[in-house]
């Protein structure tokens, strides 16, 4: 498990102070993979490498495991960290190095034997897809499979805790989705866990338990990935969440409405039941989907149809009403009245 209490780091500069991460506490589970979100400059980054004391806090404690990293001496320091894996955005790949070297480079630091390094090193080239690879330079690989060889390094000396900073931001969204899938198995057969930091809400809808959004070196709001999507508190979150599931109709569509508009959430199980069908044979109004999708988060559906009713006001509002009853919100967003 890792404790974050009360972190606060602060850069003092010739002519102020800028605070980097602003009295965050955290409790982070073991086995977990868990999201630090916030756009550039919100203090992810920073809460990151505060994480393995790459950045020394000003003030607060970092406990992973039940060692309070912040008390260690450098000696003391170096031997934890061998427990805390890191990837970065932009791999930090030694070009003159083979990928077997660049593996190798974790374990020698942790003096293990040349037969040991050997065993280890084939072992994590088998496990992120790379054994044929072994021998080339980096200069000859994709970026998926430079980002592959920065995991089987951060993997080496058997961490954890891995940390990910940004760890997809330079892939396409091909590659992004398997260097995913590979953390996720890393996670699930392992047990490692795994602390990522995007800015990208689908990176956090695919491979997430939990997250955090992060402004202003603040932890703003903190939730699993399923609450944060179905239920954003703050403005910035729900900028993040349409970013990922966008909803509006275009204008023209609007314009040309003759009815009722309605924008309708379905959660859980309820996503799966024919609501909007028992609305349409129990009241006298007529509906026309206008757009709609169901999205799954981390296996659990979350359903946006926005639908325009016609028919009766009465039997109009009765059928709003009985959705609301049903359902997990609906929101008026235009009427013809």
């Amino acid at each position: 498990m890792i404790a974050i209490k009360d972190l606060v780091k602060v850069y003092t500069t010739k002519h102020k102070q800028v605070v980097g991460v602003d009295h965050v506490s955290l409790t982070i589970n073991k086995g977990e993979i868990f999201g630090i979100v916030g756009y550039s400059g919100a203090g992810k980054s920073t809460l990151l490498r505060c994480i393995n004391l790459l950045e020394r806090p000003t003030s607060g404690n970092v406990i992973i495991d039940g060692v309070d990293l912040t008390s260690l001496n450098e000696k003391e320091l170096r031997q934890a960290r061998l427990k805390i894996g890191m990837i970065f955005q932009h791999f930090h790949l030694v070009s003159s190095k083979t990928v077997f070297e660049n593996i190798a480079f974790a374990l020698k630091a942790a003096k293990k034997s040349k037969s040991e390094i050997e065993k280890r090193v084939t072992e994590l080239l088998e496990m992120v897809g790379l054994l044929d690879k072994r021998d080339a330079y980096p200069s000859q690989l994709s970026g998926g499979q430079k980002q592959r060889v920065g995991i089987a390094r951060a993997l080496a000396n058997e961490p954890s805790v891995l940390l990910c900073d940004e760890a997809t931001s330079a892939l396409d969204p091909s590659t992004t989705k398997s260097i995913l899938s590979l953390l996720k198995k890393i996670n699930r057969e392992l047990g490692i866990t795994i602390v990522l930091i995007t800015h990208e809400m689908e990176v956090v809808k695919d491979i997430c338990d939990r997250i955090a959004v992060m402004q202003d070196g603040k932890v703003i709001e903190l939730g699993t990935v399923y609450e944060i999507f179905t239920n954003p508190k703050e403005e910035l979150t729900k900028s993040f969440i349409e970013s990922v599931i966008q909803f509006d109709l275009p204008e023209h569509l609007l314009q040309k409405q003759t009815g009722t508009i309605v924008k309708i959430q379905f959660k859980g199980e309820i996503a799966e039941q024919a609501v909007v069908s028992d609305m349409l044979q129990t009241f006298k109004v007529r509906g026309n989907i206008l757009h709609g999708k169901i999205e799954y988060i981390q296996d659990l559906p979350l359903g946006i149809f926005i639908m325009e009713l016609t028919g009766d006001p009465q039997e109009v509002q009765k059928a709003i009403e009985y959705i609301s009853h049903r359902t997990s919100g609906l929101e008026v967003i235009g009427s013809a009245a």
